[in-house]
């Protein structure tokens, strides 16, 4: 048997009113809470494929951890990957030589990261293999001073491949005339495109020995890559190898190296979560309007329940029921069509774009050109318990206001 509270509850939310308002007034209450919480995980569910698709693109050129030593410089890097591959969360290394550069072709010149690498190493720590759009990272030969370009870059300069880039490094050449950079003559054998300005306009690949020539490096790279089977625990494999390693090695991982980009897009996300929580606020705000008319309305009930005995507490009871229930409903809904939106993120923007005739996200504003997302069911029980905690507070007023009901005053006039 159902407690009567809850029975006489239900049955005043489901009752026509004579106050048509009123039902109005919880249509709406429902409504809003729905349009909330669908907008709050909608909303969160983008931010967290943003924040994935662009860690994802990032990563796929740097690497979730470097190590190098004094001057930017390992002349046993052999021997630190020993090291390091002794580490159980450790999955691939790669040593790499990192330098400025200054690239001329014909009239035109940009500046770059010049990167080198082994061809046969880099697959373990980076995914320039699964973007190349033209030629292959296999192409770098030893002593051919092939180069592969970031697409933008190349046709910043107006290259293609086969064409002839010259590479002029910073440190120069005393000479009897003065200081002279150094300039070598590279041919482009590929192009790439990661998806990312920063590296599609400012990249340029070269084999590891040719990089040692053009730097001076001699036998010494700037430093190694290491690629770990969790990403997100870069910082604690950071902190084990910096106690194990033997010699002067300086250590940094992903989360040091782009901390304000990601620390920002965690801020965003927390502020959209409180702002888009105000939505659920109002449609609260709602629920309470919506249970003080009915309190107004329902005073001869409120008396005749008194009279027949029900206590204080059960009058109240019976009103947070029919203004939980509104928030319930409102919940239950907002929380279906906001997980079936957010699973369907990439077939409605498109459908919106083509009814609007415009580009949402034009690739040459925003880092990408598709909207990602990624439900966090964890978001999806935060924002429903949060809605429920706001629309159950919201009742609290109203049904105080009906306990207090005397029932002498209520039935003077009836």
């Amino acid at each position: 048997m159902l407690p009567y509270e809850l029975l006489i509850g239900l049955r005043y939310t489901r009752a026509k009113r004579r106050n048509h308002f009123i039902s109005f007034i919880s249509v709406i209450s429902m409504g809003g809470i729905a349009l909330g919480v669908m907008a709050l995980i909608v909303v969160l569910s983008v931010m967290n494929g943003f924040q994935e698709e662009l860690r994802g693109r990032i990563l796929g050129v740097a690497s979730h951890m470097e190590i190098t030593g004094p001057a930017n410089e390992l002349a046993d890097w052999p021997g630190l990957a020993a090291q390091v591959a002794g580490h159980p969360e450790v999955r691939g290394m790669a040593p790499y030589v990192n330098g400025q550069a200054l690239l001329a072709a014909g009239s035109e010149t940009k500046g770059a990261l010049v990167r080198g690498l082994l061809p046969g190493e880099e697959g373990k720590v980076a995914e320039f293999a699964s973007h190349m759009k033209s030629g292959s990272l296999a192409d770098l030969m030893p002593g051919e001073f092939n180069l592969v370009l970031g697409a933008d870059l190349a046709r910043a300069l107006g290259v293609f491949p086969g064409d002839k880039v010259a590479v002029i490094a910073p440190q120069g050449v005393v000479t009897p005339a003065g200081m002279l950079p150094r300039i070598k003559q590279f041919t482009v054998t590929g192009l790439f495109r990661m998806g990312m300005y920063e590296y599609d306009a400012g990249l340029a690949l070269i084999h590891l020995d040719d990089a040692r020539k053009l730097y001076r490096l001699g036998d010494s790279v700037s430093g190694l890559r290491v690629k770990l089977a969790d990403m997100d625990r870069a910082p604690w494999v950071l902190r084990d190898l910096a106690k194990s390693l033997r010699g002067d090695y300086y250590l940094s991982d992903w989360t040091m190296s782009h901390a304000n980009f990601f620390q920002a897009v965690q801020i965003e996300k927390r502020m959209m979560f409180i702002i888009l929580t105000l939505i659920v606020a109002v449609a609260a705000f709602n629920i309470i309007s919506t249970l003080v008319m009915a309190v107004t309305d329902k005073q001869a009930d409120i008396a005749i329940l008194r009279t027949l005995g029900a206590k204080p507490a059960s009058i109240m009871a019976v009103f947070m029921v029919q203004g939980s229930l509104i928030g319930v409903i409102g919940t239950l809904a907002g929380v279906v069509s906001g997980v079936l939106l957010a699973l369907n993120v990439e077939t409605v923007v498109p459908w919106i774009e083509k009814m609007l005739g415009m580009d949402l996200f034009p690739a040459d504003v925003y880092y990408i050109s598709e909207l990602p997302s990624k439900l966090n069911w964890p978001d999806v029980w935060t924002i429903g318990g949060v809605a429920l905690v706001l629309s159950f507070l919201a009742t609290l007023y109203p049904s105080w206001r009906a306990a207090r009901v005397q029932p002498a005053e209520a039935l003077r006039y009836e």
